[in-house]
């Protein structure tokens, strides 16, 4: 496993993050998700995300109950807040101080730690003053509750305005976490060249896009039984549809001779991809079997020759999505309760 610094922060975190979005509490049972983070240990996976609206809290309790009895210090530990949680009241979701301040103790209780090393906003809050949750933020800092801060698929002109605001209550951000992958490039634009003027540094989620990028899916055919896109009950396949074009799995086909020429599969050299942006710490993994977490983390540490990269672009050519707009996009537009 190779490490880099998270942002201009001095933490550093493993290239591989294990995330348990979806999978955790819902897509799978705990005694897999458990030996899935143990799979992830077993390969060097220092670094571990979740959020407390991953399966209404039920994703940071197993995640808690996987890591008892590894050192704490030897760990770093990430979690979000924002989506609706509990009963989903009306102060239930946002990044209200309330809902901020309320939220860290309760995922510190389903994680079973003292503290958190990094505490995410998981999206902007445009009906909340931005004063407000910077405050909160660096109330729950000032409080040991969480080490650092960052924040999840915020523009470039959101990133400007809060970090402005955490140098002046005595903090930092030092991370966002986007979607990125080579499919999906929408940060590459405005968000990447704002991150690295302030120091902050990109924990992208869905390198592999759903699992397309992993070429099992084919043009023409029904999805692979027990893949994301049949996952009704864990919501996988909702989020992975969106890419089940013939046309874009007819390209994603052609990555693997791409990947067989770096002795990689198509899903290492995806992983592999996002981790050539300078930028990016650390890739996001998700698995629902331990053998899926042994795999993806040979993309650790991996160089993929300029050449090949630029095959990449030819081959995905105008199936990549690059608007900067969409980021602005994923932000709720209203609030949720």
């Amino acid at each position: 496993m190779e490490f880099r610094h998270l942002g201009a922060s001095g933490m550093k975190v493993s290239e591989i993050t294990y995330g348990n979005w979806i999978t955790h509490g819902g897509q799978v049972e705990d005694d897999a998700a458990t030996a899935c983070v143990r799979a992830a240990l077993d390969a060097g996976i220092t670094t571990f995300d979740t959020a407390d609206a991953y399966a209404n809290g039920a994703a940071e309790e197993v995640l808690g109950r996987a890591l008892k009895g590894v050192r704490r210090a030897s760990l770093e530990v990430f979690t979000k807040v924002y989506f609706p949680t509990g009963p989903k009241g009306h102060n239930d979701t946002g990044l209200s101080r309330k809902h901020v301040l309320e939220s860290i103790d309760g995922s510190l209780a389903r994680l079973g730690t003292d503290y958190v090393d990094l505490y995410q906003a998981h999206r902007y809050d445009a009906f909340t003053p931005l004063e407000e949750t910077m405050q909160a933020f660096a109330d729950v800092v000032r409080a040991g509750k969480a080490l650092y801060i960052g924040v999840s698929e915020w523009t470039a002109e959101q990133l400007r305005a809060g970090q402005a605001l955490a140098a002046d209550l005595g903090f930092r951000l030092v991370s966002n976490q986007p979607q990125y992958s080579a499919l999906w490039r929408v940060i590459e634009g405005e968000v990447v060249p704002a991150s690295q003027e302030l120091g902050i540094g990109q924990v992208v989620f869905s390198p592999i896009a759903q699992g397309v990028l992993t070429g099992k899916y084919k043009p023409g055919r029904q999805p692979p039984a027990g893949s994301r896109a049949t996952d009704e009950k864990g919501g996988g396949a909702q989020f992975v549809q969106r890419w089940l074009r013939d046309d874009l799995l007819a390209r994603v086909q052609e990555l693997g001779p791409i990947a067989a020429e770096l002795d990689l599969t198509p899903a290492q050299l995806a992983v592999a991809w996002v981790l050539q942006n300078p930028n990016v710490a650390s890739a996001i993994i998700g698995a629902s079997r331990p053998e899926q977490v042994a795999e993806n983390v040979k993309a650790a540490g991996v160089v993929i020759p300029l050449p090949l990269m630029e095959r990449i672009d030819e081959v995905l050519g105008d199936a990549i999505e690059r608007d900067p707009a969409r980021t602005a996009a994923n932000a709720p537009a209203q609030r949720l309760a």
